[in-house]
């Protein structure tokens, strides 16, 4: 029977869960790397055992984990981030000088053919690309240095280049988004970018026809309708039909339009999951009750999926990168919470049963379907 290996990064270690196909009864790992800040744990789809760990402190900087035994034993790899050309001065959205920053690791996504080849979004706004396992890294500077450079602003946690979305039926296209700065695409595997944010709109700016600035949380895609993307956003849950071109928002019936997460169903493209939350100042469920809304016509039309989650008294948040699907035929749904507590649903959504109560503060949730 197939298994599945849900990796769940912490801000104190990160913790590896394993379970059968019936995903009932799990064995769980770790913390690995106790005490330090995982912010992402993510596995290759080329090579199962083959995982890639971001780890941080405000004190030791960051480091690159890798495991090429599905997390049982880990070695740090090459570190050397180093932003193209001399270190100089960015301009700052208000036109001032301000340095590049290299901060955190905010996303790793390994190649969709290759575990050696890996991408890592960082903070401040750069992408990064490692051909050899994570042992060396060379920036794709065509992002950074890109004319609207000048206009990306500070998102709550930082200018963090938080997602990045390969595509397996185009394999030059790549899809990034950046709080907030908004969502940008390559079709040259990452030599020249575009901004792709017509349609989206933002209190905080005035011109409705601003090309960047948008705090995009979270870009999802099905791998078998690539054009198809749907985005959580500071406000609003939105949705692309040509890739990005334009964007339409699709909140219909939900109870707020505030998250941070969003993803697509394993087998039905159009089916999507979100996560309600209060406001971009109260970071908690609407009424204290933790629910994650599904639509299964790519929005407007939402149920609420409540079954085994709290429905008093529960104040948690859903960061950006704490859900993630699995591909089996019963599609599972996982999430994580800053209480500590990570979710499991073998049916869709339909039910859902805690894998663990009492971690710390989940930063991120990932998993792999084994054989």
């Amino acid at each position: 029977m197939s298994g599945v290996r849900v990796l769940v990064g912490t801000r104190k270690g990160a913790f590896v869960m394993t379970a059968d196909g019936k995903r009932d009864q799990w064995d769980i790992t770790g913390p690995h790397f106790g005490g330090w800040e995982i912010y992402h744990v993510k596995g290759s789809p080329a090579d199962p055992d083959r995982l890639y760990a971001s780890q941080s402190t405000g004190w030791f900087g960051q480091l690159i984990q890798r495991s090429d035994d599905g997390g049982k034993s880990w070695e740090p790899v090459g570190n050397e981030f180093a932003y193209e050309g001399v270190p100089g001065t960015h301009l700052w959205y208000d036109g001032t000088p301000h340095p590049w920053e290299f901060k955190r690791v905010w996303d790793l996504e390994p190649a969709l053919d290759d575990p050696d080849t890996v991408y890592a979004g960082v903070e401040d706004a750069a992408l990064f690309r490692s051909t050899d396992g994570g042992k060396s890294w060379q920036e794709l500077s065509g992002l950074r240095t890109h004319p609207s450079a000048s206009s990306w602003q500070l998102g709550a946690g930082g200018m963090c280049l938080h997602t990045v979305i390969l595509d397996r039926a185009n394999p030059g296209r790549m899809f990034i988004a950046i709080s907030a700065a908004g969502a940008f695409r390559s079709d040259d595997a990452g030599k020249t970018w575009r901004p792709i944010n017509h349609g989206l709109k933002s209190a905080q700016i005035p011109n409705p026809e601003a090309e960047v600035g948008h705090c995009v949380h979270r870009i999802a895609m099905h791998p078998d309708r690539p054009n198809k993307l749907f985005m959580q956003k500071h406000w609003d849950v939105m949705r692309s039909d040509d890739a990005g071109e334009s964007w339409h928002e699709v909140s219909g019936n939900l109870p707020t339009d505030f998250g941070f997460p969003i993803d697509v169903h394993a087998h039905e493209p159009d089916t999507v999951f979100v996560v309600p939350i209060k406001s971009d100042s109260e970071h908690y469920p609407p009424d204290g009750k933790l629910r994650v809304y599904r639509s299964r016509t790519g929005g407007d039309d939402w149920q609420e999926l409540t079954n085994g989650l709290p429905q008093r008294d529960c104040y948690v948040n859903v960061l950006r990168d704490a859900m993630a699907v699995d591909s089996l035929d019963s599609c599972g749904v996982y999430f994580g919470t800053t209480g500590g507590q990570v979710y499991c649903s073998s049916d869709s959504g339909d039910h859902w049963a805690a894998i663990a109560r009492d971690l710390p503060s989940v930063l991120s949730v990932e998993v792999q379907t084994l054989a």
